[in-house]
């Protein structure tokens, strides 16, 4: 009997994922385990296995299209099977899913969502028929997702109806109306003074590009965010620093950075400033956690990633530093769960390795604060007997939202978190 293979749930809080190349073809001969086709969400990406063998009778979907997670993508089983009960129905369903369904419904119903104050109005197909990265493709885009025609499993309205309906809608943007084609060079053309244009290329962002400019225009728009810039005498973690390189070997303390330091730092610092170890919850509550899950930024070739250190408070150096080299590796391979990009309570973003002396992060909301870490420079300060000397300074930037912490609190965080470094061995005794 035929069987069928449905899209992954790539963390509890996908919905949704987007197929991207099959590996096998129909009539290709499939074992169990093997690799069927990759997909990938707003932050990852993914290879399916099979969950069956035999022969991949037929593909339901094609690359680019985005299948709700636990539909049926594919089947497989012998040649000549009738696979039509296993089959996508735009009426409701296949039977796995619906049965996936049933069991699922035994859950506690999720929170409704905040009603718009003003809806659209409904032509045809409600809100519940458009997925949520069509929905939020359709905002993008400026169109009414109930206005497009859905092609997705359970008659629900995909990216790619929106995408043509924004084609039918589209009117020309360029000079005199005109409207440019994507993806290639438009060939030059001449204003009305008679100038001609550059040459330039259009390029659809990429999903994680999209996702971030979301997240960062609405935590710009919904807070209110100050920046602290401070900088503390990095002599002793640079010291320190030396010293595991020199007993790397004999004790395995060789990959410890000064980023690990500060990630260090910053997990016990915050024990003692529970404001800025929170989340601001609706704008009128303050959620103080007592673990401290630390967000580490890192840069990977899909985009930012923020995944997330938890427990680190409770985590040696030494563990610290092997777990955020672990989570970076994930987030740079693309094959980080979504569930490690969530739950962070703190996020600490790096960008001194890059020569940046001070900047203003933007905080990842419902989180109120962020911190930057800046490059190490030479400062000059008094020394004994009114000498000057030059010392090793490490630069601090943190971005706070004032609704929720006052600069006072934001201030002794910061003075006590660069007391903290100053004086890193005393740090690790405690």
């Amino acid at each position: 009997m035929a069987s069928a293979v449905v899209m992954p749930r790539a963390g509890i809080s996908v919905e949704s994922c987007i197929i991207g190349e099959w590996k096998k073809a129909p009539g290709d001969t499939v074992a169990l385990g093997e690799i069927l086709f990759d997909y990938e969400t707003d932050k990852a990406s993914f290879e399916c296995e099979s969950t069956a063998e035999g022969t991949l009778l037929e593909c339901f979907f094609e690359p680019g299209d985005e299948v709700e997670c636990l539909v049926a993508v594919c089947a497989i089983g012998q040649p000549g099977e009738d696979v039509s009960a296993l089959r996508p129905s735009t009426s409701g369903g296949n039977a796995l899913t619906q049965e996936t369904e049933t069991k699922e419904s035994a859950a506690p119903p999720p929170l409704p969502a905040p009603v718009a104050s003003a809806p659209p109005a409904q032509t045809g197909q409600t809100a519940c028929g458009v997925t949520p990265r069509a929905r939020a493709l359709a905002e993008r885009l400026g169109v009414d997702p109930t206005d497009a025609g859905p092609t997705g499993p359970r008659e629900r309205v995909i990216t790619r109806d929106i995408e043509a309906l924004a084609a039918t809608q589209k009117t020309g943007t360029g000079f005199g109306g005109r409207t440019f084609g994507e993806g290639a060079p438009a060939a030059p053309t001449q204003t009305e003074s008679g100038a001609p244009q550059a040459e330039y290329t259009d390029e659809k962002l990429s999903k994680v590009r999209v996702a971030i400019a979301k997240a960062m225009q609405k935590s710009l728009t919904e807070m209110a965010q100050v920046s602290h810039h401070h900088s503390f005498d990095a002599g002793a973690i640079l010291a320190y620093r030396q010293r595991c390189k020199s007993a790397g070997e004999a004790l395995g303390t060789g990959g410890i950075t000064l980023n690990d330091m500060i990630l260090f730092a910053v997990s016990r610092t915050l024990a003692a400033h529970p404001d800025l170890n929170a989340h601001l919850l609706g704008g009128d509550t303050m959620r103080r956690f007592s673990a401290v899950n630390l967000g580490l930024a890192v840069d990977t070739p899909r985009g930012l990633l923020v995944p997330t250190i938890f427990g680190s408070g409770r985590m040696s150096l030494k563990e610290i530093s092997v777990r955020a080299k672990e989570l970076a590796a994930l987030a740079q391979s693309g094959q980080i769960s979504p569930d490690l990009l969530s739950g962070a309570t703190f996020t600490i973003s790096n960008l001194g390795v890059l020569g940046v002396e001070a900047f203003t992060p933007i905080v990842n909301p419902p989180q109120v604060a962020i911190l930057g870490v800046c490059a190490v420079s030479t400062k000059v300060r008094e020394g004994k007997g009114g000498s000057v000397e030059c010392y090793q300074s490490m630069g601090l930037s943190l971005t706070y939202d004032h609704r929720a912490v006052d600069g006072a609190p934001a201030g002794r965080f910061m003075r006590d978190l660069c007391d903290n470094l100053t004086q890193f061995d005393q740090l690790l005794a405690l």
